[in-house]
């Protein structure tokens, strides 16, 4: 999952307990593995999700606003017109001791838009 740093940052240290996204992750996925991007560009490490919660972004502000790691316009501007969007729970969030270069985790070496599906790598 591509994450600007500041909130790739809060993730590793337990501060954002919610990540914001537009659409909701698959089912089956348990584990999100944290890429920052511009300036850090490298995978910093990973989460388990601890749940995922589909809503309208107002009602995702009232619930997790204390817990996102964001203001209130720079969230109403990130979902826009929006009628739904997705609240992430992240739980036992794990830093890599070295970050890494995308390309050990996606073959293509492309950070991916939003998020992207991967095996289980051996980055940890």
């Amino acid at each position: 999952m591509s994450v600007h740093p500041q909130f790739a940052e809060a993730i590793m240290d337990g501060r954002k307990k919610v990540e914001f996204r537009k659409r909701r992750l698959a089912d089956d996925v348990t584990v999100v593995w944290v890429y920052a991007t511009a300036p850090v560009r490298r995978v910093i490490g990973y989460f388990e999700v601890d749940s995922m919660h589909t809503a309208n972004p107002a009602d995702l502000w009232t619930r997790f606003a204390d817990v996102g790691c964001i203001d209130r316009a720079d969230f109403d501007r990130y979902y826009g017109d929006s009628h739904t969007g997705a609240g992430i729970g992240i739980r036992n969030a794990v830093r890599l001791a070295s970050p890494a270069p995308i390309g050990d985790l996606l073959p293509s070496g492309v950070p991916p838009q939003s998020y992207a599906y991967v095996g289980a790598p051996a980055l940890a």
